[in-house]
């Protein structure tokens, strides 16, 4: 069973790929214009790398709301 599936995330791929969809683009500018707001204290591109790019981590959250799990279990399902 996959993570994707509708039982562990409550969404069909569908529904999950519309979400992709509208929320992504927001959450990238947002992202920027915090990074742009702010002193840098550090040079541009420094600093901890997000490890999971923008699904898995749509899909995590959609799978911790869901199902409440510990993030040990979420590290194990994405690594």
């Amino acid at each position: 069973m996959t993570v994707t599936n509708r039982q562990i995330t409550g969404l069909t791929a569908g529904v999950i790929a519309e979400l992709v969809e509208k929320i992504g683009p927001s959450c990238q500018e947002r992202h920027q214009a915090r990074l742009a707001a702010r002193s840098r204290k550090r040079a541009v591109g420094a600093g901890a790398r997000h490890r999971l790019v923008f699904v898995d981590r749509l899909l995590a959250t959609l799978v911790q709301f869901r199902c409440g799990v510990t993030h040990d279990v979420l590290a194990c399902w994405f690594g």
